[in-house]
């Protein structure tokens, strides 16, 4: 059996300890020792010492030389800096990506929708959240640009988290029409529509910034 490359060992520390912020499991302000955290992965202390480092590369950790390591804080500057780049780029993967998009992509698209709104109805973040990339991902990939894919995945977790923490405020529900309103765009073939929802979708997540 061949050995799990170290790189990989990395990857796997990596979205594990980023999972756990965002969702919660690993509030604002949590100690992270290499040990500990190694310890509960089943992992050595090298690659989560550089998944540590690579996730305060990505503003989600901080920390001070010989004194802490720690999750990082909601600063809503670099929240609000992250979801207008986000926003950007994705409605740069919509202008090029919808008009790549065929019955099959639209369908992914409704059908990740479907997922959302039953998750939403049953309360159940983690579900909506893995929807709602689903559904974003599609004209993503029809963009076929992957510094576009790297940087999403780079900026998105800033704003997972900030829906995880602030669920209620969340306007999910308006978000379940949205989605629909910009698969029946991207069908319909216009674009420039399909731009502005996007535009709007990611926008309205700004509200959750002035949430208490």
């Amino acid at each position: 059996m061949a050995k799990v490359p170290r790189s990989l060992l990395r990857d796997e520390a990596y979205e594990s300890i980023r999972r756990a912020i965002i969702d919660g499991t690993l509030p604002p302000g949590t100690n992270l020792r290499d040990g500990d955290l190694a310890d509960q992965l089943g992992l050595s202390r090298a690659p989560v010492r550089q998944a540590l480092l690579r996730l305060s590369e990505d503003g989600l950790v901080e920390s001070k030389p010989q004194s802490y390591t720690r999750v990082a804080g909601f600063v809503p500057d670099d929240v609000r800096d992250a979801l207008q780049l986000v926003r950007t780029l994705h409605e740069f993967a919509v202008r090029a990506g919808a008009p790549r998009m065929g019955p099959v992509e639209v369908a992914a698209m409704r059908a990740a929708n479907t997922r959302f709104a039953d998750a939403i109805a049953a309360g159940d973040i983690a579900a909506a959240i893995a929807a709602d990339d689903e559904l974003h991902d599609v004209p993503v990939a029809a963009a076929r640009n992957r510094a576009i894919t790297a940087t999403l995945a780079r900026y998105t977790p800033l704003l997972r988290r900030l829906e995880y923490a602030r669920f209620g405020s969340l306007p999910a529900h308006r978000s379940v029409q949205r989605h629909a309103e910009l698969a029946d765009a991207i069908e319909a073939g216009d674009v420039d529509a399909a731009c502005a929802i996007t535009a709007t979708i990611w926008t309205e997540l700004e509200a959750l910034l002035e949430t208490p």
